[in-house]
């Protein structure tokens, strides 16, 4: 609250660029988390809620007429503009907003303040809802082939890998230390994913310190260990996920690639994903495009082609695709790395992960490979994602384009995902508030440091209490068993704009309902039609069988009726008498007197029978009204109350 130079506004004009709707006006709160405008309007008092972790950049334009413009654009792509009216207050907003939005210690982020009000052990739960050690169990290891080393125990080698990792059995400590030791960074070869139908693995590691001839022998025999652990193969792939340029410029500082001459049985691979710095270009043309007001299709089409932003998410793919393909089909394990083994590595291997297992197609899986690809092995969130003052050349926008890679494949494999669209943008939502815990820090050891899960809450626990928000209803488990690896087509014509991401606060188009919303809505009114068909069928089968009941007690009374009738009479009465009396009755049925006591057994035997019945006291013929219970209020059967009679329904009823 110190760095609020005016905590209220009045009068403010905010002028929302997405949308269509006139400017509003109303009164602009600061408080240590939010901006808040409210409107002035009684009717709606319609708020306006932005944390300042959101704010990416905030622009005090030239004063006009109306007053003070505040252009404030969101990393979640939102753009506003605040009109102040006074260019005192204009510029107290602006310094107060510049420095909340760029903290520079954890303890200032909206993790530590914010309070969801659960106690103690269901924080912890909520931790533990994701568990790597689960998740390795769940591919098969530790076996005979990995085994799960120690040698990080308290990051002694590795300070931004986790202290649990997996490596071939046949590695010792020895060559793992060495190996750290000739890698950047000290990321050394460590496994990401494993194959349990044929034994090949996905690895991960950053670029040797080969320079122009350098080598290490510890690191040979680690790449080996890693092809051993695949009997199925007799080579490893190793994948260089940077173009070839840029790891060629790398040997001059002392680093670079593995030299296929050092090293036995392996077969190198350029990939030729751009850096940070390219990555984050691009963006900044996109959005540039996405802000144009009522732009033409040319310009649209071309500044959409300009800025190459979807050219990269197809090289990403088509990694991917290639590491999917050199596992599953040919049974080949792949080490992967870029410069330190923190971005494009972590890219790469979670959607190449993503492409071999339906598991991780899941909504639990995915956090699971979220957890394990990108937390667990040390993205540099913090940079990555401007959390704290920082410099802006390390900002990038990394995990944005692994979500959208899994968006581009949810367009092509509908089926198969069970999330949709509205769990990757809570996501991705979530990377950039730092309203959880999950995305703070560099690594595992930060995080420790700053006791994050003692301190903070979980998403993973938030998203998993509402994940039927976020189920594809297209979702078929079958389906994606069945089509267990993905193969995508990355042709230009398959990939697609994301204007659910990036266009997503445009109202000027709207109102307008996503696919998935309304397959949702069609799927709960199927739910709830099937579950009154279900009760409508149990009702039909009851009802069936009491009809069945009486007619077997009236055929029963009927053959007794007869049975008198056929026996000779011993009671006072002429043969004349008894036989006028006898033609008095319909043929074959019996006395009224009979016919009533039947009636009454037959009911009291449904009363007994069937307790739903016993508040129908005007049912004489022992068949429930149906009116009185159907959902749909269909048809009753006649009874006492219809103004017919009931002796004549009822014999009609018997007749048929």
């Amino acid at each position: 609250m110190e760095h609020i130079r005016l905590p209220k506004v009045e009068n403010v004009c905010l002028i929302d660029r997405n949308s269509s709707r006139r400017p509003a006006l109303g009164t602009l709160y600061l408080t240590a988390t939010h901006v808040i405008f409210v409107e002035n309007i009684s009717e709606t008092r319609k708020e306006t809620w932005i944390l300042h972790s959101q704010i990416s950049s905030i622009e005090k334009q030239a004063a006009t007429t109306s007053g003070c413009p505040l252009l404030v654009r969101c990393k979640n792509f939102q753009v506003i503009q605040l009109v102040i009216p006074q260019e005192r207050d204009c510029h107290d907003i602006y310094i107060s907003l510049v420095r909340l939005s760029r903290p520079v210690k954890y303890e200032e982020l909206y993790c530590f303040s914010f309070n969801p009000k659960l106690n103690k052990e269901e924080r912890e739960e909520g931790w533990k809802l994701i568990d790597l050690k689960e998740e390795y169990n769940r591919m098969g290891l530790p076996n005979s082939l990995w085994q799960l080393s120690d040698v990080n125990r308290d990051y002694r080698v590795c300070d931004t890998y986790p202290t649990e990792l997996y490596v071939p059995k046949s590695a010792n400590v020895p060559t793992i230390v060495g190996s750290s030791k000739f890698r950047s960074r000290g990321r050394f070869p460590a496994l990401s994913y494993y194959c349990h139908d044929n034994n090949a693995s996905i690895c991960r590691s950053s670029q040797p310190l080969s320079g122009f001839s350098a080598r290490c022998l510890e690191d040979e025999q680690m790449l080996q260990a890693i092809r051993k652990a695949n009997p199925g193969s007799n080579f490893l792939y190793v994948v260089d996920t940077r173009p070839k340029l840029n790891a060629m410029a790398n040997r001059a500082a002392g680093k670079g690639y593995e030299n296929e001459d050092n090293y036995s049985d392996i077969k190198f691979q350029f990939i030729g994903i751009e850096n940070i710095h390219v990555m984050r270009n691009s963006l900044q043309k996109m959005l540039e495009v996405c802000e144009l007001r009522s732009p033409s299709m040319g310009d649209f089409l071309w500044g959409l082609e300009s800025s190459g932003w979807l050219k990269h998410i197809k090289t990403i793919l088509d990694a991917g695709i290639f590491i999917a393909k050199a596992v599953s089909e040919e049974g080949t394990s792949v080490l992967v790395h870029c410069s330190d083994g923190w971005d494009r590595t972590s890219q790469v291997c979670s959607i190449a992960s993503l492409l071999l297992d339906p598991y991780y197609r899941t909504i639990k899986g995915f956090m699971a490979l979220v957890e394990k690809d990108w937390i667990s092995f040390g993205h540099k969130f913090t940079h990555r994602y401007g959390n704290l003052e920082g410099d802006p050349k390390e900002v990038s926008p990394v995990i944005d384009q692994f979500i959208e890679c899994v968006w581009q494949l949810m367009e092509q494999f509908p089926c198969v995902f069970e999330f949709n669209e509205r769990f990757l943008i809570h996501i991705h939502h979530h990377v950039y508030s730092c309203q959880y815990g999950n995305f703070l820090c560099n690594c595992e050891k930060e995080r420790r440091e700053m006791r994050i899960q003692e301190r903070t809450y979980s998403l993973w626990s938030y998203l998993w209490k509402q994940r039927s928000d976020y189920m594809n209803p297209l979702y078929r488990n079958d389906r994606s068993q069945m089509q267990r690896t993905l193969r995508p087509n990355t042709s230009p014509c398959s990939f697609k704009f994301w204007r659910g991401l990036y266009n997503r606060f445009e109202k000027g188009m709207h109102p307008r309902q996503s696919v998935t919303d309304y397959l949702l809505a069609v799927k709960e009114e199927t739910q709830q039609l099937d579950e009154e068909l279900e009760f409508m069928e149990k009702r039909l089968m009851k009802l069936e069988s009491q009809e069945s009941n009486y007619k077997k007690l009236n055929e029963k009374h009927r053959n007794e009726h007869l049975d008198i009738c056929t026996t000779k009479p011993t009671t006072v009465g002429t043969h004349q008498e008894y036989s006028t009396d006898l033609k008095s009755f319909p043929s074959r049925s019996p006395s009224q007197g009979e016919e009533d006591s039947a009636l009454i057994l037959t009911q009291d035997h449904l009363k007994s029978s069937d307790p739903d019945l016993s508040n129908n006291s005007d049912q004489e013929s022992g068949v429930e009204d149906l009116s009185c219970r159907s959902p749909s209020g269909g048809d009753s059967l006649p009874s006492e109350d219809s103004g017919k009679d009931p002796d004549s329904d009822e014999a009609v009823f018997l007749n048929a």
